[in-house]
């Protein structure tokens, strides 16, 4: 069957967004984890204040989507993802420059401003906005999996580099990479027509979405929902990403550790495979509190058995699994539940708190299960955290596609109606 030209368009931009996803993930987050030992013992800054710098960024980039959000909305993901993939290389670049600490710090807050504008939640905004149900699911499933393949493509170029040049101009040219690869593919294949959620007269927001954005972002299922993902995603990340000290205190070996949080990853590609299934027969609402609870249990029995070995590598892929899926919840739950007017706006303020703690869930895992006496115990109460936040998303209610900002269906925590206030 013969494609029309806006479904030929749209192949193209799914095309483009998983090269520049991987191309972009495996520059801006992968790639310098990989070398921070060689940084640490070239600049004597050791490798504590790196991983700092690094996760400076990582906030930046969290924070900096609240704002990227309402651009998105405004000016479309064509002119901000390319605007992004300039802000990423110049970041990486000063990055490699860095002279001093302080410097060092500098650059990872530019790179974290191209971290907002590349990775994950602008490309969900504009696959959101592009594609209606079922294909929409299909579309960020096929992203998600594509920048899942960004470890795996830019850990060992990044180690190769490294070891041949140091890290310096491995980083110039990893800078470089991004930079003609994806700026090209933003500018010029995210191309399908694009809605502004603006006034044309004025430039600005029309009323109608300010008002549905208001509305939506002060309500109680919005709250509940986001602080039920923020909490539930820091427990299975803080408690994954400590997976090898875990394991390694459960007597095995840190190559065989290393290999269970390696199977982490296998489990998230099958997590994002099987979401499309389920969320066919399922709400948004069970489909997240569900996948919530059974993370956290998952959690909470590799803080409770011993071993053997192979129950606890697969532990480790179910754990994966659920982490997986949850990545396209976030992509979905969103539009899902409050349809797609001011998606940009919504979904900024929606994933800030959940990208927030991915970056910090690494450093506060350790600092948690040094606080308790070991990681065991922390796993504990990581998974905890998880289940209690199913019980939140629980408490959002019934799920409404569009809700109005009239009908009063949307309510604060106190119970009351929001309506929008001029």
């Amino acid at each position: 069957m013969r494609r029309t030209p806006q479904e030929r368009r749209l192949r193209r931009a799914l095309a483009a967004l998983c090269v520049t996803q991987v191309v972009s993930w495996g520059v801006l987050y992968y790639a310098f984890p990989v070398m921070v030992v060689q940084v640490a013992a070239d600049t004597g800054w050791g490798t504590g204040p790196a991983m700092a710098a690094f996760s400076v960024g990582a906030v930046v980039n969290a924070l900096a989507g609240v704002l990227v959000g309402p651009l998105l909305d405004r000016l479309g993901p064509r002119l901000v993802m390319s605007v992004g993939s300039v802000a990423g290389a110049l970041g990486v670049v000063a990055v490699a420059s860095a002279p001093t600490l302080p410097w060092f710090f500098a650059a990872w807050v530019v790179v974290g401003l191209g971290q907002a504008g590349t990775l994950y939640p602008p490309a969900f905004v504009a696959l959101t906005r592009w594609f209606e149900p079922p294909r929409r699911v299909r579309a960020l499933t096929v992203v998600t999996i594509a920048g899942g393949l960004a470890s795996t493509v830019f850990a060992p170029t990044t180690a190769a580099l490294t070891e041949r040049l140091g890290w310096r101009p491995a980083l110039l040219g990893l800078a470089a990479v991004a930079l003609v690869v994806t700026l090209p593919l933003h500018a010029g294949l995210l191309t399908p027509p694009w809605r502004p959620g603006v006034d044309r007269a004025r430039g600005q927001v029309t009323a109608e979405e300010r008002a549905h954005a208001r509305a939506v972002v002060r309500s109680r299922p919005f709250l509940l929902l986001t602080a039920g993902l923020a909490l539930g995603t820091f427990g299975l990340y803080a408690a994954t990403v400590n997976l090898v000290p875990l394991l390694t205190g459960r007597g095995l070996s840190t190559q065989l550790a290393a290999w269970g949080l390696g199977l982490v990853g296998a489990g998230q590609l099958v997590g994002r495979l099987g979401y499309g299934v389920l969320s066919r027969h399922t709400s948004i609402r069970t489909r997240t509190a569900g996948l919530l609870a059974g993370g956290g249990a998952v959690v909470v029995v590799l803080g409770l058995v011993p071993g053997p070995a192979g129950l606890l590598l697969a532990l480790a892929v179910l754990a994966g699994a659920l982490r997986g899926a949850l990545t396209l919840v976030q992509a979905t739950a969103v539009a899902e539940r409050w349809g797609t007017t001011a998606f940009g706006r919504v979904n900024g303020l929606f994933g800030a708190p959940i990208m927030a703690v991915i970056a910090l869930a690494p450093g506060a895992g350790a600092l948690l299960a040094g606080a308790l006496g070991g990681f065991p115990t922390a796993a504990l109460v990581l998974g905890a955290g998880a289940v209690v936040a199913g019980v939140l998303v629980v408490l959002t209610g019934q799920d409404a596609r569009r809700p109005l900002v009239e009908s009063g269906d949307l309510r604060d925590l106190s119970g009351k109606p929001v309506r929008d206030r001029h």
